[in-house]
């Protein structure tokens, strides 16, 4: 299976997906993580454009085509993206559960985005302005979507674990 979480920095995904993937001893797959290493390797600040997306895409159907669970940690502010991700399933004859991860009081928010210190040797972390002004695209399908405002990590992994038994018993989304 893959779960694809999605939403802004600052809302909680990736502490959701550590969570996640520990209990379900699932494939936590990062794109700060990937996209940083090729940042230190190619010695540049340049845009990545979409590289870390497709390290990640490669590596996630490489894991479910040999029966792990990947839990994919990315902003995924884009359709394209998104579309992206539920292709990589397909191509793996996987289920994808999607997941878009708010923080909907802007006060915490913006607290969470501002105390944020990098977990990632030499990544920068984003600003309140950089967060407010990123493109993010509405959705237009259905997904699950969970709040980090009002609710815990525990309390949040457990409503996708949730959805997860529900969608084992659907077909692969093909």
């Amino acid at each position: 299976m893959l779960v694809i979480l999605s939403g802004l920095p600052g809302v909680g995904k990736t502490a959701v997906a550590r969570e996640l993937a520990r209990q379900i001893g699932g494939v936590h797959l990062r794109i700060d993580s990937i996209e940083q290493v090729i940042r230190g390797w190619a010695s540049t600040n340049q845009p990545l454009d979409d590289v870390g997306y497709r390290v990640a895409y490669a590596i996630a159907e490489d894991n479910l085509r040999i029966g792990r669970t990947v839990v994919a940690d990315s902003v995924n502010p884009l359709r394209l993206t998104r579309d992206a991700w539920l292709n990589v399933a397909k191509c793996a004859g996987v289920t994808a559960v999607e997941v878009e991860i708010k923080c909907s009081a802007s006060e915490e928010h913006r607290r969470r985005v501002e105390a944020r210190a990098a977990d990632i040797h030499g990544l920068p972390m984003p600003t309140w302005a950089d967060v407010v002004t990123r493109e993010y695209q509405s959705w237009d399908r259905e997904h699950l979507v969970i709040e980090s405002a009002s609710r815990t990590i525990d309390e949040n992994v457990s409503l996708i674990r949730t959805a997860l038994s529900e969608a084992r018993s659907r077909p692969p989304n093909l």
